[in-house]
């Protein structure tokens, strides 16, 4: 905080009779006549302010009057205990300023969604979307924990790529100076790359994502944690990948249980996700599962949003599923030695209905047969000839993985749309503020 100003948080930690001074917005207001309450907000939280005519001089008592909703202020007075306040502790003003007037604000609950996504800019400031940011940045802090914990390098792929990682349909197409050029989908070609120097990368950056879907999961920009290891397989990968799930949720559990409790979070169900290793089942046993609860689907058939909620029915913690027809993953991907038509790769699913949060792979490693698998998908070796480099000048084995972290954040959080895990998000059929 400033120098003179202490936060929400502060005030409740001091000793009754402290004088201070706050600063804020007005997130509620109640005038009762000789008194006035105002609920203020900050960073922090929240604090409750009473201008009484009995202590309070009487311009800050009509200043207080006039402090609506979403005004910003500046407060001076003494504390108090009062266990009818928030937190129960309240500041009995001496004075007050209205530095920035609010008049009428827009939103005064019982809104419906899409006026709240276009009014998103102020709808940010709410207390469950505040605790949601909280949450997101203890989350973030907790990714570079651990991977700074276990040797890795944090790197900074470009945005813009020469080709496509996933597949074409789900790119979007920028002009650059006239040449086609495309918004990254995955920074994981640029990860691969810098396996040769620095072993063990990651990277946390915007990815994009052009998909005709509009699913409660689903984002058009999106948060990407991804990172790529050389000299380890998918086995080792996948214990990477548990590991730093479990480590963040251990981390958001002991810094943000206030938060969580304000988005009515449970964390019970949380609990088993802290213990390693998570189950892991293959993709034609998640066919069988399917089967057995009536779904109308085959080996060979992709998992969708429907098929993997019903699966995360049978697990009270994450699960990986492994060993995916080969046509059903990305052309990089290393098939099975044991069995060609099966990849060497693995999705983390949530329980909870969430489904997928993380997909990873061992990559293929033969310059020969990268090539072979890029021509089988339609796909022009020409246009990822720096790709194939790779594997021509000191190739070794070695394996990556994505994790969705809107995805994540809805899991943890336990809220029921995506949306609401990014300040801004980004839908197809128009962009919001």
């Amino acid at each position: 905080m400033a120098a003179g100003y202490v936060s929400t948080r502060m005030v409740k930690e001091l000793e009754p009779g402290s004088r201070v001074k706050v600063r804020g917005w007005v997130y509620r207001h109640r005038d009762l006549g000789r008194k006035v309450f105002i609920v203020l907000r900050d960073a922090d939280g929240i604090l409750q302010l009473v201008a009484d005519e009995a202590y309070t001089p009487q311009k800050y008592v009509e200043e207080a009057r006039n402090a609506s909703i979403e005004s910003s202020i500046i407060a001076e007075g003494v504390t108090a205990r009062d266990p009818r306040a928030p937190g129960g502790v309240e500041l009995r003003l001496e004075r007050l300023e209205i530095v920035g007037p609010s008049v009428d604000f827009p939103i005064k609950g019982g809104e419906g969604i899409d006026y709240l996504l276009e009014n998103r800019h102020l709808w940010i400031r709410s207390r469950k979307l505040t605790a949601m940011w909280r949450i997101r940045q203890t989350a973030f802090k907790a990714f570079r924990e651990f991977f700074e914990s276990r040797g890795f390098w944090e790197v900074s792929p470009p945005m813009l790529t020469q080709a496509a990682v996933e597949g074409g349909a789900t790119l979007f197409k920028v002009d650059f100076f006239g040449k086609p050029a495309y918004l990254t989908q995955s920074s994981q070609f640029y990860l691969e790359a810098l396996i040769f120097s620095l072993e063990r990368v990651w990277t946390l950056a915007p990815s994009f994502r052009a998909e005709r879907s509009r699913t409660r999961r689903h984002l058009y920009e999106y948060w990407h944690l991804e990172a790529e290891e050389a000299w380890v397989g998918m086995e080792g990968e996948m214990k990477l990948v548990e590991e730093l799930v479990a480590y963040t949720t251990k981390r958001i559990l002991e810094e943000r249980l206030e938060e969580l409790s304000l988005l009515k979070r449970k964390t019970e169900p949380l609990e088993p996700a802290l213990k390693t290793p998570y189950p892991r089942i293959r993709y034609e046993e998640a066919i069988r599962r399917l089967q057995g609860k009536g779904v109308k689907i085959e080996y060979g058939d992709d998992l969708g949003a429907d098929e993997e909620r019903l699966l995360t029915e049978d697990f009270d913690t994450p699960f990986f599923i492994t060993h995916f027809p080969m046509e059903l993953k990305s052309f990089y991907m290393k098939p099975d030695p044991h069995n060609p038509r099966e990849a060497l790769a693995f999705d983390l699913l949530a329980p909870e209905g969430v489904g997928e949060i993380v997909g990873g792979s061992e990559r293929q490693d033969d310059y020969q047969a990268l090539y072979k698998q890029i021509e089988s998908r339609g796909y022009n070796p020409e246009d990822y000839q720096w790709y194939l480099d790779l594997r021509k000048y000191g190739s070794v084995p070695h394996s990556g993985f994505g994790l969705g972290v809107e995805r994540y954040l809805m899991w943890v959080t336990g809220v029921n749309h995506v949306r609401d895990t990014v300040p801004f998000p980004r839908f197809r059929d128009r962009i919001y503020p």
